[in-house]
């Protein structure tokens, strides 16, 4: 499994071009066959700071998505609305993307 989790830090005038591309790119990522989850979330501290996690079922479903067309387009617009380098943690890992944890229980 892979697990990558981006910081993506947009200038505050991009920001509606911004929302509008993720949005799109999050739809197309979660319709490629080896993605497990797509999500982005903004920071509830700092504005326009944004998380975006992403999950693949593999290895060879992570180079497959960076070879995609919606990817290829993506990288040159995200250079256009980035204040600075995104910061990324890329992880390949053993095991199943999501599971329970094990700390807290619905009551």
């Amino acid at each position: 499994m892979i697990l990558i989790v981006l910081k993506v830090k947009i200038k505050p005038e991009k920001r509606e071009d911004w929302l509008a591309g993720i949005k799109e790119y999050t739809d197309n990522v979660r319709s490629e066959p080896g993605n497990v989850s797509f999500d982005f979330y903004e920071s509830g501290t700092t504005p326009n700071e944004f998380a975006i996690v992403e999950t693949f079922r593999d290895g060879d479903a992570g180079s497959a998505h960076v070879q995609t067309e919606h990817a290829q387009n993506f990288f040159p617009f995200m250079s256009t609305v980035v204040a600075e380098r995104p910061k990324i943690n890329y992880q390949d890992l053993e095991g199943e993307a999501w599971n329970d944890m094990a700390e807290v229980t619905p009551q």
